[in-house]
């Protein structure tokens, strides 16, 4: 296996959450000490997380998350996450404070499971099927616990 880190680059494009209300640092940590642990829960010897130099993070809205989504995926509603196996994960700021709500949860810590979550399909992971979907959702549980702090 490929043992190359790959640097995170983390960037806020959302229109309304910006300096404080925007906790890169605490994202960029949870990334930093998430990505052994997505790394060593990789499906395959190439899963892309193993052989990347860098992946980009980037918070954005549903607007803009929706129209990434219409344009590659053929489905123009928000959704929360989508990761490129290029290094790149996009993650909507405003399903992760409806979701957040509706778990009892801070959006700070569901964005946080979105990082995980991003990394986890660098590392070769799917959620299409449910069995897989069950797997990588306990994985990115574990891990989130692991690292939040």
């Amino acid at each position: 296996m490929a043992t190359l880190k790959p640097t995170l680059r983390l960037y806020n494009h959302h229109p309304e959450v910006k300096g404080a209300a925007a906790p890169l640092p605490r994202w960029r940590t949870v990334a930093k000490h998430a990505l052994p642990k997505v790394k060593a829960e990789a499906t395959a010897e190439d899963a892309p997380l193993l052989e990347l130099e860098e992946v980009e993070i980037t918070f954005v809205n549903d607007d803009a998350i929706a129209a990434v989504h219409g344009d590659f995926m053929n489905d123009p509603t928000p959704t929360d996450v989508i990761t490129f196996h290029h290094g790149e994960i996009l993650i909507s700021l405003d399903t992760a404070k409806r979701q957040a709500a509706e778990h009892g949860q801070p959006w700070e810590k569901e964005t946080a499971l979105y990082v995980i979550h991003g990394l986890l399909h660098l590392a070769g992971w799917d959620d299409r099927e449910e069995e897989e979907r069950k797997q990588m959702h306990a994985i990115q549980e574990r891990i989130l616990g692991e690292v939040w702090e």
